[in-house]
């Protein structure tokens, strides 16, 4: 069972958050809720001492341009503080059909997934970190690409927002894609329940750590995933291929369970084999989590 949450925790309990109207409301509530419990300000990693001037690139803000310098000198700069850094965070999420997944009571698996990556994004653009998204399921379905504009936060929670279940899982063509889309170095954020072949699962993160990229791997799954607890034998369906099974409760006490955590101690192996950092986030814990990866993250690449 999860641990109990501090009242400020509480925030970023799954069925607190929606309870909550829109993503945006989601997000500041999850991130808000975060540094609550944690003590510390929702500024984190941010001053206004000024470090250096850095030439202007595309998806920077324009807000931070200088237009003093660009006066004096026809060229374009932006001013970088004390705290700030130039992580670009893609998040790319899995919208496949086992995303889709909801035990009795509980959020889907997308839901959380759609949460989690909304917080990512909030909290990076409050650190005026460039953040885009890809979706994809056997192909990309959404794509918006890094950027720290003004309107940039608006604009990946829509795109969230639409994002539906899909078809089956092909993780490696699709982090394929999203390499012709991330020339520049920055964090990957992968959100995904990962049913796949963890040697798949090094195809298509493999490429991206080779290319300078940090690799952070979200794991979403559903508690009765990790923990069935059928009392009779069921019928169940695949529903990426629509192959059927039925299982004895035996099975999914013994034989079951030896196999899901064989696949995440896999999956773990995997990741840390190309230098990616995973964590198991289950839909009805809160988000903090991942929070707190994206923070180690952003401190790592100062």
């Amino acid at each position: 069972m999860p641990a109990p949450a501090t009242p400020a925790l509480s925030l970023l309990r799954p069925e607190v958050l929606a309870r909550l109207s829109t993503l945006e409301l989601v997000a500041r509530s999850a991130v808000e809720g975060y540094f609550q419990g944690m003590h510390r300000s929702p500024r984190f990693g941010f001053s206004q001492e000024f470090a250096e001037y850095k030439a202007y690139a595309e998806g920077d803000d324009p807000r931070f341009v200088d237009w003093n310098v660009y006066a004096r000198t026809d060229r374009t700069y932006i001013r970088r503080y004390i705290g700030e850094t130039n992580t670009r965070l893609m998040i790319a999420l899995d919208t496949s059909a086992s995303m889709g997944f909801a035990s009795p009571g509980a959020i889907s698996k997308l839901r959380y997934a759609k949460f989690v990556a909304a917080s990512l994004a909030y909290m990076a653009l409050q650190q005026h970190d460039p953040v885009g998204l890809i979706a994809f399921d056997s192909r990309i379905r959404s794509y918006r690409p890094a950027s720290s504009r003004s309107g940039s936060l608006t604009a990946i929670l829509h795109a969230l927002d639409a994002l539906q279940p899909g078809s089956e899982t092909d993780l490696s063509e699709s982090l394929r894609q999203l390499r012709e889309h991330c020339q520049r170095r920055g964090l990957v954020a992968v959100i995904s329940d990962l049913y796949c072949d963890p040697e798949a699962l090094t195809r298509a993160v493999a490429p991206l750590a080779w290319r300078g990229h940090d690799i952070m791997i979200l794991q979403v799954l559903d508690r009765a995933e990790l923990e069935p607890t059928w009392q009779e034998s069921v019928l169940l369906e695949d529903v990426e291929s629509g192959r059927q099974l039925e299982v004895s409760p035996d099975y999914l006490r013994t034989t079951y369970r030896e196999r899901i955590t064989a696949h995440l101690a896999r999956v773990k192996k995997v990741a840390a084999g190309v230098g990616a950092d995973h964590a198991l986030l289950v839909t009805d814990e809160p988000l903090d989590q991942a929070l707190r990866r994206y923070l180690l993250f952003r401190q790592r690449s100062r």
